[in-house]
């Protein structure tokens, strides 16, 4: 070993030592409290766009670290992230339909596109899948800022958006009756986001939706919360009713919303 060598190999002992030394105190301090750990950089909540309904609520679209979610009013309406309901409902609605040759599917409700999706995983290539969507902001958004998430779906031959009110589309579906209609188009029975919406759920609005369904067809209806007085309407309505508990995201421990599952019979029933 020449004279360099033995001055250098002491110098870096010493710095080892010394890093070494100052990683004891670190830890020290942290467990004393005394130092904080250094924070990552909170990733920014981002509005994306903005629109106005009809009765002239603020909707907007936001993203979060490749989260999305639509607000109204500045409250949370729905999010990416807590989808399980969402994908429940297309489940529900189509599990009479998996052998089917070619379905006919109404969603009421594009939203973030997660009913689309699974319901476009348990069809085959030749089904027909409307999808009726009042806002056409909500479209162009899942076309462009959602595009990787639900959006590219509705470049889908099998989906045809229609940008107008589900009931209207309700109203001339009797021509041309579907399989299965899914509504998520507001609160459920309890109408928040438009006033109007609750019409789909009276007594003519029930008459409605079993005139635009072929016997042996299924409704699958989300709704925030359970509502007696509209499941006794939909069964007295003349569907078989099931009201089916959903979680806010898979892991959930318990149940956040409920999905109303209606069966038109196959046969009509005789009059009594």
């Amino acid at each position: 070993m020449d004279e360099q060598d033995t001055v250098a190999c002491p110098v870096a002992a010493i710095k080892i030592l010394g890093f070494w030394a100052h990683g004891l105190s670190f830890v020290s301090q942290i467990f004393s409290g005394s130092t904080a750990l250094p924070l990552a950089p909170m990733k920014p909540n981002i509005k994306l766009a903005e629109t106005r309904m009809p009765d002239g609520a603020r909707m907007t679209l936001h993203s979060h670290d490749g989260s999305f979610c639509i607000r109204l009013d500045g409250r949370d309406l729905m999010h990416s992230l807590t989808a399980a309901s969402e994908l429940l409902l297309g489940d529900l609605a189509l599990a009479p339909f998996a052998q089917s040759a070619s379905p006919r599917v109404l969603i009421g409700g594009l939203g973030l596109g997660f009913t689309l999706k699974r319901v476009l995983e348990k069809t085959n290539a030749h089904a027909v899948v409307h999808i009726a969507e009042l806002m056409p902001e909500v479209v162009e958004w899942n076309r462009t800022f959602m595009a990787g998430l639900n959006g590219a779906l509705l470049q889908d031959p099998r989906v045809t958006v229609l940008v107008e009110d589900v009931g209207v589309v309700l109203a001339r579906a009797s021509r041309a009756p579907y399989d299965a209609i899914l509504l998520d188009v507001d609160n459920g029975p309890a109408a928040m986001v438009m006033p109007g919406n609750t019409r789909l759920y009276d007594n003519r609005g029930l008459q409605r939706l079993g005139q635009a369904l072929k016997p042996g067809g299924r409704i699958a209806l989300w709704s925030a919360g359970i509502d007696r007085a509209f499941a006794k309407r939909f069964a007295t309505a003349g569907f078989k009713v099931e009201v089916v508990p959903a979680r806010l995201h898979a892991t959930a421990k318990s149940s956040s919303y409920m999905i109303y599952v209606a069966d038109k019979p196959a046969v009509p029933r005789r009059a009594v």
